[in-house]
């Protein structure tokens, strides 16, 4: 009979090794054994959509209502209503081409996908040869004319990103989600949480990766309870699959607005049919939220204690990781105990390992996280000598599945970004949509254009640099390998790298340009309401 270890080894090994595979049926999508419990912890409510009512749990009600009259005081309010973004003077544009249309009804979940029109399949193909063209000058072209084209939006707010203009890149995704929700069918409901999306037609993922990036931007603004409740969302569009692999985020969101119950229940429900536990960040999480709402109850943390202890045996890699990005230094027992030490972990747990702590760092290092967790890795080192022969068997990891790779990439968070694959570099992944499905669904032929020279112009370096492992070339050369951590000379900046700014930074004001003559009205939103005890009397 297999120990308890090995049986870890062996269900880490079967989520982590088996990469995506073209041929192989994709009968999930349209399983009718779903889990009776999925409704419940997939269901959204759609007031915690609207990250301006976080914010006046946050700085009060009539702060957030005194900008929302700002914003809408220059236009009549019409048009349809929203509730995935805020409110904001935008226009409805008629029919942009874009549509949904319900694919079949199964068991009561509804399969939904986007469509575009015959105008829109032309204007499409123009995107798809302005970006082939690494030329972002063609993209803007292209939204001066159609200022809704949602690829184009969502690329060129990775421009914005580049150039530090959060703003407009986090302005330009929330349009690209309103024009999608004015597109949808009138049976698509996103509160109930059994309306599905295939991401292997092309027309569907622009929403799934527009809501990836809304997400990330509003909890950059402290609204990690919207942001929760946006992961959800996306979620439920395919939980089975989870294309963007949002369950390697959903834990931090939940802890950083202190839904701690919610990951508790949803780790329950679901690790009995997918081995939640075998993934370092519910490992973590799911300890540190028991432990946290102890604490918040007066209650034992022995549970916690126990569940962090096993994640630790489990995933040893994480410790001295942690607690460099802590500022803690590790005291001689847990630097020579061979269970800690730095061992050669295949590069999908690494990476998983570096996502998280890239991530969730700044929770850990709070002092008490900090005391808790040395605690328990005392106990680690008292009571599992032997654990260590026993962890370090040989593990078979035949690679990263690539809905991770695309969670990585579009989180964009170095510690893990650093450990993508080398051959990724060799081509160029965009922001509209990285790494497509291997067995995707697509109308649009898009022939390979094989790199040149012309290529390595400075805006043609731009799609290459939305990879945050790409370094510019230096003058007279080629693009570099990404450089080791600390390992950074002293002759400044290459040439390349301050061009390639100046010329973002002159595609910004050429954008922002486009932005201020489009004059706009507003439209009202679903989402933004007053509760009760927020109106003033």
């Amino acid at each position: 009979m297999e120990d308890e270890v090995d049986a870890s080894i062996r269900i880490v090994n079967k989520m982590l090794g088996e990469p995506e595979t073209s041929s192989e049926p994709h009968t999930s999508k349209h399983s009718s054994d779903k889990p009776p419990h999925e409704k419940s912890v997939l269901s959204v409510d759609l007031r915690n959509l609207n990250p301006d009512n976080e914010m006046k749990k946050i700085f009060g009600s009539k702060v957030v209502q005194n900008e929302q009259n700002k914003r809408r005081g220059r236009g009549r309010a019409h048009g349809r209503s929203t509730v995935l973004v805020s409110q904001k003077n935008w226009p409805h544009l008629g029919k942009p081409g874009l549509s949904m249309r319900l694919v079949e009804t199964k068991d009561d979940v509804h399969f939904f996908a986007f469509e575009h029109s015959k105008q829109y399949q032309t204007i499409q193909l123009q995107f798809l040869e302005a970006v082939e063209s690494f030329n972002p000058d063609n993209i803007v072209a292209l939204l001066n004319t159609y200022p809704y084209h949602i690829d184009a939006l969502i690329q060129f707010s990775d421009i914005c990103r580049m150039g530090d203009d959060v703003q407009m890149a986090a302005e330009l995704i929330e349009r690209a989600i309103f024009y999608m929700e004015c597109s949808f069918h009138a049976l698509f409901n996103i509160a109930m949480g059994n309306c599905r999306l295939d991401y292997r037609i092309a027309e569907n993922r622009s929403f799934y990766i527009a809501l990836f990036k809304h997400l990330i931007y509003i909890g950059q603004r402290g609204c990690n309870r919207t942001s929760l409740e946006f992961c959800k969302l996306i979620l439920s569009l395919d939980p089975e699959e989870d294309p963007l692999g949002v369950i390697l985020m959903i834990d931090y969101y939940a802890i950083r607005s202190s839904q701690y119950e919610y990951l508790i229940k949803l780790y329950y429900e679901w690790n009995p049919t997918r081995n939640l536990g075998q993934l370092p960040n519910f490992a973590f999480s799911v300890a540190l939220a028991t432990y946290l709402l102890a604490v918040d109850d007066e209650l034992p943390t022995f549970e916690a204690d126990i569940m962090l202890q096993n994640a630790l045996i489990m995933f040893p890699g994480f410790l001295l990781p942690m607690l460099n990005r802590c500022n803690v230094e590790p005291d001689k027992a847990v630097n020579s105990h061979t269970l800690f030490q730095r061992t050669s972990d295949p590069a999908a747990l690494q990476q998983l390992l570096s996502l998280y702590i890239g991530r969730m760092h700044s929770l850990w290092k709070a002092p008490d996280i900090v005391h808790w967790l040395e605690r328990q890795v005392r106990e680690v080192i008292t009571r599992h000598e032997n654990v260590a022969r026993k962890r370090r068997k040989k593990l078979r990891f035949v690679g990263t599945p690539r809905n991770i790779l695309r969670h990585i990439i579009l989180s964009d968070i170095r510690d893990a970004t650093v450990l993508l694959p080398q051959d990724m570099m060799s081509t160029p992944i965009f922001g509209f949509d990285p790494l497509p499905p291997l067995d995707s669904i697509s109308i649009y032929a898009r022939p390979a254009r094989p790199f040149s020279q012309e290529d390595r112009s400075v805006l043609g370096m731009f799609f290459r640099s939305l990879l945050p492992t790409f370094n510019a070339p230096r003058e007279g050369g080629v693009e570099q390998p990404p450089r080791e951590a600390g390992a950074q000379g002293g002759g400044g900046e290459p040439r390349g790298s301050n061009d390639l700014r100046r010329s973002v930074t002159s595609l910004l004001d050429a954008m922002r340009d486009l932005i201020s003559n489009i004059h706009l009205a507003d439209v009202p939103n679903e989402g933004d309401v007053d509760s009760d005890d927020d109106r003033e009397g």
